[in-house]
């Protein structure tokens, strides 16, 4: 019997598929005509947009017919009624971290990410209203001072969502079943396939059920009646829900609740967008535990480790994570792992990364106590001693939670990484995991990683597999069938915090026999009775759905062919709401590939003429998006290797000639901007646009009424003194004029003694030095001297400029140890890179480094600012600069702020003026913070930083050297 006999739509395709085509069903324009009147501008049907959403962190591949982005709940209300009519399915799509194939869908896909980031703190904390786009970080740091944070942990944090956490009851590292999902949900505001609006936190929730879905009321009371009328099936579902378990539907909820507005909402846990839409949920928080210990202790082999789970777990451990020899191995090659790991000759070794969680320092340190002849007896030394230490406690969980995109990353080329994760009871788990470790051989799965949170018998393995087209994988078809007997065989669920998706569907009723799986077929037809949301998702009728649509990863570049599109990249990417993210130009790069293989090519015509502005002209190139990639993928070098085969011989030889004249060219620059100024804005705003219109929006920049006048040439100091450091002040300050001093006794705290504001940062730097007893040498040639990012960034040779610079320094240093810096974070991090390409081992020291390690100490602060809004660029942060950063922030202010939503401005150099768009976009969440809070000033670490956040809050942003200048003497 059919799932849903009145369905017009069948999620059934040739074995195996892998489908990716970009042809519109014949219905699509009644289909997009439909959508488009339920969201109105909000659907995507380019075949661009179609296949960078066609990607998630699973193995399942399907291209959507057609992507909606609807701004609110009444859009998606009606983007139902609207799936109705054409029988086109919906899916939900959030973050995309989902690894069972629940996001991804060859009929509607829903993205819930872009318009639904709202958060609310209650209660002092207590419970937090969520909306599904905003992630689970993002939510944790609006919660972090109140001393609160959300009850699952998962590794993907930085990344998954708020939706995606509910739709699969994520839980995580520490977070057990007592904390999840399921357990600190309050209410949730659910759309349903009806349209139906409910709120299941108010008073008359169940009542308005009733009311207005009353055959789904009576249906959700029927089914918890015959549930609880079976002992043995309430013993069954209490049993399977004691563990970590995500697989089906929660029957658990018709146990623990007795109103059905209760019952539904903790269905909607864990349900997969397959019953509803959670537009808000409420959830209570948990306390955050701000003291630590935590350890790695290496074992000898992976049953040892096993082995001493119960004293740990007697222990107190707060956590338990388990990285077996093959996960050591890739842990190794973190930059960050102790030199006692990374010298271990790893052979059948195991570990245990453990932690310890108190409330405060001398709780901690008796449980530390307790816990030391468990140690003892593990044999923990110098790699297994706890520490308290933020850095080396924060390195231990970046190598643990970054592991699963690291071991996937160092995967065979053209080979799909596929992650299961399941949970046994306690005492099956010596026996699982060698009964795992033999069915991998006999499999010939030599590279298999088994690595989870062993305190909760939650165990993860991922192998590496190489799908063809056309063909049947039979050697998974063959390892999935053993691999399920034997886990339910030692009374575990095939899916512990992943989800089931689609990938583990066909083994719902093989897990819990007939009865319970008839229930949750009727559990589905009560809330989806057209099975329009993602039919074959948890629930399903294809007995080899999980062999189906499998992801074929085809070689491309080397920059990204590593990329197993996990997703934690998009948060910190500046176009993510404009256009592309870091993950969508890979897989575009990828689905380009596949094109040309096929010889499809009008499709690679039309996907190369949508990159130029969708991949191309609105990538920042800032490699925020590495430092977010566990295995450091900086698609922005992708983005300027497209950049250089795009390049024309004019514009390279322009650039050439701007290298060349630099000095003229920046003095140039800055005088046409202190002309546009002095005129009518008509007149200029005027002519660039005609000109972005004739020459092009990527060549020509767009002037607009709140850039500055031009600045000042810089020119050469020579110091009476010794130099302390050689200084190289940015181009930047020729071609902007700096930003307007704080107006005199403006902020708060006392003004005595302040001096004259600075104008500008170059200035700043040397007045700093100057009261300090320090002194900087400006060389001679400074007026033609660029970091090269310029160049780097479009794809030019840096050559001719590199040289020029690397001679300047060298007569500049003349023969002397003296650091080099620069006072704009992007300029040093450029003059990093090059004396690298010049093989010149130099120290490049940011000013900001400089100021607060030589300078701060030797001064005075004569005057706080009251409030400061501080906005940290990408370059600081991938130079490691936040801290000296914070340091002189702190020094001059009362209390500093770093806004909600801070990321990557997008200005980029010049991105900022040719794209304005990327620059909105990319500083809107952030921008709304700054202007919603109060503050006395506002400050950065680079002038196109600092005219990013000037436009977008309409505040006088400087950069922080100016701002120490004018608080001290």
């Amino acid at each position: 019997m059919a799932l849903f006999p009145g369905a017009r739509w069948r999620m059934m395709s040739p074995m195996p598929s892998a489908r990716t085509s970009t042809t519109l069903a014949p219905t699509a324009a009644g289909l997009l005509a439909a959508l488009e009147g339920a969201a109105p501008g909000a659907v995507r049907s380019r075949a661009i947009d179609r296949l960078a959403y066609a990607h998630d962190a699973s193995h399942v591949l399907l291209t959507p017919q057609a992507v909606v982005v609807p701004r609110g709940a009444d859009e998606v209300a009606a983007t139902f009624h609207a799936a109705a009519r054409t029988g086109v399915p919906l899916t939900f799509r959030s973050g995309g971290t989902s690894l069972s194939g629940q996001a991804v869908t060859d009929a509607v896909l829903v993205d819930t990410r872009r318009a639904f980031r709202g958060v609310e703190i209650l209660d002092e904390g207590a419970r937090v209203r969520v909306e599904p786009g905003v992630t689970l970080r993002a939510v944790n740091a609006r919660l972090a001072p109140f001393g609160r944070r959300l009850g699952p942990d998962p590794a993907s944090e930085t990344a998954c969502t708020m939706g995606g956490v509910i739709a699969n009851n994520s839980s995580g590292m520490t977070c057990g079943t007592e904390r999840n999902t399921y357990q600190t949900l309050d209410s949730i505001d659910v759309v349903l396939a009806s349209g139906t609006v409910l709120d299941t936190g108010a008073a008359d929730a169940d009542a308005r059920l009733r009311a207005q879905e009353p055959a789904l009321h009576a249906g959700l009371l029927a089914i918890r009646d015959e549930l609880r009328a079976g002992p043995a099936l309430v013993a069954q579902v209490r049993r399977q829900f004691g563990l970590k378990n995500t697989m089906g539907y929660g029957l658990n909820a018709f146990l623990d609740h007795d109103d059905p507005a209760q019952i539904l909402a903790r269905l909607l846990v864990g349900s997969e967008g397959t019953l509803g839409f959670v537009a808000r949920a409420v959830l209570r928080t948990v306390p955050v535990a701000p003291r630590a210990a935590t350890g790695l202790v290496v074992l000898p082999r992976l049953a040892d480790a096993v082995a001493a789970l119960p004293g740990l777990i007697g222990a107190g451990a707060a956590a338990i994570e388990l990285l077996d020899a093959a996960s050591l191995r890739v842990a190794q090659t973190d930059a960050r792992a102790a030199a006692s790991l990374r010298a271990l000759r790893v052979g059948g070794h195991a570990a245990l990364l453990v932690e310890w969680q108190e409330s405060d320092a001398e709780a901690l340190a008796a449980r530390v106590a307790a816990a030391a002849p468990v140690m003892r007896m593990l044999g923990a030394g110098e790699e297994g001693a706890l520490t308290s230490d933020p850095t080396a406690r924060a390195a231990l969980w970046s190598m643990r939670k970054g592991l699963y995109a690291a071991i996937a990353g160092a995967r065979p080329a053209g080979t799909t990484a596929l992650l299961e994760d399941i949970a046994v009871p306690a005492g099956a788990l010596v026996d699982t995991c060698a009964a795992l470790t033999e069915l991998f051989a006999r499999h010939g799965y030599a590279d298999a990683v088994i690595f989870g949170h062993a305190r909760d018998g939650n165990l993860h393995f991922m192998l590496t597999e190489r799908f063809t087209a056309g063909e049947v994988p039979h050697r998974h078809a063959a390892f999935m069938d053993e691999m399920v007997d034997l886990v339910l065989g030692h009374g575990g669920t095939l899916k512990a915090e992943h989800g089931t998706g689609r990938v583990m569907a066909p083994f719902v009723a093989r897990q819990y026999g007939d009865a319970l799986y008839a229930l949750m077929v009727r559990v589905k037809r009560l809330l989806d009775p057209a099975g329009i949301l993602s039919p074959g998702v948890v629930i399903g009728e294809d007995a080899a759905a999980h062999l189906r649509d499998l992801k074929i990863a085809p070689a491309v570049e080397a920059e990204v062919d590593r990329c197993v599109e996990c997703g934690y990249c998009e948060p910190v990417c500046p176009s993510r709401d404009l256009t592309t993210t870091p993950r969508q130009r890979i897989v575009l790069r990828r689905e380009r590939a596949r094109a040309l293989a096929a010889g499809d090519d009008a499709l690679v015509r039309e996907l190369d003429a949508a990159a130029a502005y969708d991949v191309i002209e609105t990538c920042a190139a800032d490699g925020m998006c590495a430092t977010a990639c566990p295995v450091g993928i900086d698609t922005g070098e992708l983005v300027k290797h497209l950049r250089t085969e795009a390049t024309g011989r004019i514009a390279a030889a322009g650039w050439g000639m701007a290298a060349a004249h630099w000095d003229g060219a920046t003095r140039a620059v800055g005088a046409a901007l202190s002309v546009a100024g002095a005129v009518p804005a008509v007149v200029p705003a005027t002519a660039t646009s005609v000109l972005r219109r004739v020459v092009g929006s990527d060549t020509v920049p767009a002037w607009t009424s709140d850039l500055p006048r031009g600045g000042r040439r810089r020119r050469p100091v020579t110091p009476a003194a010794a130099p302390d450091a050689i200084f190289l002040p940015a181009c930047t300050s020729t071609m902007f004029a700096p930003a307007p001093a704080l107006a005199a006794g403006s902020g708060s705290g006392s003004s005595v003694g302040a001096s004259a504001p600075v104008a500008g940062v170059a200035e700043a730097v040397r007045v700093l030095a100057a009261r300090a007893g320090r002194s900087v040498l400006v060389p001679d040639a400074i007026a033609a001297l660029c970091c090269a990012t310029p160049w780097t960034s479009k794809g030019h040779s840096p050559a001719p400029m590199d040289a020029r610079v690397a001679a300047a320094v060298e007569a500049a240093r003349d023969g002397r140890d003296l650091p080099v810096i620069s006072d704009g974070a992007s300029c040093t991090e450029g003059f990093q890179r090059l004396f690298e390409r010049q093989g010149l081992a130099l120290r490049t020291v940011d000013a900001v480094a400089w100021v607060a390690d030589a300078v701060l100490p030797r001064l005075t602060v004569t005057r706080r600012i009251g409030s400061l809004a501080l906005h940290p660029t990408c370059s600081s942060t991938r130079m490691g600069l936040d801290t000296a950063l914070m340091a002189i922030a702190n020094a001059i202010a009362v209390r500093v702020v770093v806004p909600d939503g801070w990321g990557c401005c997008g200005f980029a150099g010049d991105r900022g003026m040719l794209h304005p768009e990327l620059t909105a976009s990319a500083t809107s969440a952030e921008a709304r913070s700054v202007r919603e809070g109060t503050f006395d000033a506002w400050a950065s670490v680079n002038r196109p930083c600092e005219l990013a956040l000037s436009r977008a809050t309409g505040r006088p942003y400087r950069h922080i050297l100016e701002l120490l200048a004018d608080a001290t003497t």
